[in-house]
């Protein structure tokens, strides 16, 4: 299948996630060269559609698709709201030993989030016209044979680093324009703060859509 062919095809189509999702699935993996899950495993051992999952918090459940060491991948219906499928993804992740690549696809877009220990999340957003790009689908083809390409340089620790760099950058500026070190620190500390609350607030917002 051409990337015009697969575009054409699922460019209109207006399918709920259940009737369409297998057969886009399908289709990409034709697209990209690579055996779709029924003919590569047929046992289902370790590249398969609907793999149960036990929520994280509580219950049972089903990815769309998984293929170990690779990725789960959870399908909406087009337009729906990729966030809310992600949440859905990471309340699966442990029970499918968690894959280092997230990837959620409402048909027309498609996104990759990465998901290894200790780096900071990227996020790859393909859309259905994105596809003509030789180095999408290669981005897509590594997500099934060789994720570590997709798995990002920095860590948790070396962000915190270079935040407290800025901080300490802007702290000194700061005191070199005459501000006294006591105004700067309260105001270092103001905005460290409000940093922090604004993280919070994300992740509460997060947690409460889960």
């Amino acid at each position: 299948m051409t990337p015009a062919d697969f575009i054409k095809k699922w460019n209109n189509v207006e399918l709920k996630e259940r009737t369409a999702s297998q057969s886009h699935f399908i289709d990409l993996c034709k697209l990209l060269g690579i055996d779709d899950p029924i003919t590569e495993d047929p046992k289902g051992d370790w590249f398969t559609f609907e793999k149960g999952a036990s929520k994280t918090s509580g219950g049972e459940g089903w990815a769309d698709v998984w293929r170990r060491d690779c990725f789960a991948w959870e399908y909406k219906g087009k337009r729906a709201n990729l966030d809310k499928a992600f949440d859905q993804l990471l309340q699966y992740a442990i029970a499918l030993e968690n894959p280092p690549l997230l990837i959620v696809s409402d048909m027309n877009v498609i996104r990759l989030h990465t998901n290894w220990t200790n780096t900071v999340q990227t996020v790859h957003t393909i859309q259905l016209k994105d596809l003509t790009d030789a180095a999408n689908r290669d981005l897509l083809r590594d997500a099934f044979l060789d994720p570590e390409k997709l798995k990002p340089t920095k860590t948790r620790q070396l962000v915190t680093e270079e935040a407290a760099q800025r901080f300490a950058d802007m702290a000194q500026r700061l005191r070199s324009r005459g501000h006294a070190p006591q105004e700067v620190a309260h105001f270092i500390n103001r905005l460290c703060f409000a940093c922090l609350q604004k993280m919070w607030t994300f992740c509460r917002i997060r947690c409460l859509s889960v």
